[in-house]
């Protein structure tokens, strides 16, 4: 089959601890929420992942993507605990206790193919650089979430973020790059935007797209620019970056780098003010985008 974003990681379970109010879990995942957006927005898109087919949850909520999926068969489904112990949305503790394990070349169909490849791993438990060039080797062109491997699961299961050996290996394989600020700075040691994304820029990679709480910055052609989140609360933080990245890729393939930066900062506002996947439609995102001018 063809499609024009084709999205590759495991869908989990979600266990939010948040500063205030009652815990929960609920199926997600980067590949959840960034196969929501394509889906919410009607590009051609699908997904592949690795699962526990027993785990019922995560499979209606792949079904109620209307997408095509390609699961692999797991023991066990991933499953990441995430604690806000502040008020600060990016103050976040991570657990894995779970995962569904690496992928290999022959998950991804043979007869698959893509505009763009995007890796949107949760943690570093999911993809490998021999993985990454044997799809470079079959042609795709790749976006990749660093968050798929500054994310490093400990042997007490703990998520910690840290800098990665083969990061300029794994930027110079991607065209599209993904990352926010915490990981930003595990990669480059700065916060500041501009010098992040010019770094990774020097990499390899062509285009660089960064999340704050404020709002995002995009690299591209040579060139930094940034639009602001305009959300009024901070209630479906769980996902932004996932969210943005997939809304950037989605209306990138058929507008400028500033229009498409403009279009996921909007999308994002709506989705971060209600737990779970993006669930508005284009003409919310439009009308959102007016309202920022």
């Amino acid at each position: 089959m063809n499609a024009d974003v084709v999205f590759v990681g495991h869908v989990c379970f979600d266990e939010i601890v948040p500063h205030e109010g009652t815990p929960y879990v609920r199926p997600g995942s980067a590949v959840l929420c960034g196969a929501a957006v394509a889906a919410r927005l009607g590009a051609r898109a699908a997904v592949v992942t690795r699962m526990n087919p027993a785990d019922e949850a995560l499979r209606v909520a792949l079904d109620g993507l209307g997408l095509p999926v390609f699961a692999v068969t797991s023991a066990q489904s991933t499953y990441v605990r995430v604690i806000h112990p502040s008020a600060d949305p990016d103050d976040r503790r991570l657990e894995a206790p779970r995962d569904a394990g690496f992928f290999q070349p022959a998950d991804v169909p043979a007869d698959l193919q893509a505009r763009v490849l995007h890796l949107a791993g949760v943690t570093d438990r999911e993809f490998s650089l021999d993985f990454m060039r044997a799809l470079r080797d079959r042609g795709f062109r790749l976006s990749v979430d660093m968050q798929s491997f500054v994310r490093a699961v400990g042997p007490d299961r703990a998520i910690r973020f840290s800098d990665v050996p083969d990061k300029k290996d794994i930027v110079a394989l991607a065209e599209t790059v993904k990352l926010d600020v915490v990981e930003a700075e595990h990669l480059t040691g700065t916060r500041d935007l501009g010098r992040v994304a010019q770094i990774i820029a020097g990499w390899g990679a062509r285009e660089v797209l960064i999340t704050a709480s404020e709002g995002a910055a995009l690299w591209a052609d040579n060139r930094l620019r940034t639009a602001c989140f305009t959300n009024r609360s901070q209630t479906g933080r769980t996902g932004r970056g996932d969210t943005t990245i997939s809304a950037y890729l989605c209306r990138r393939r058929t507008h400028s780098p500033d229009e498409a930066l403009k279009f996921a900062a909007a999308l994002v506002s709506i989705k971060l003010e209600t737990p779970g996947p993006f669930a508005g439609t284009l003409e919310d995102v439009e009308r959102r985008m007016r309202q920022m001018k």
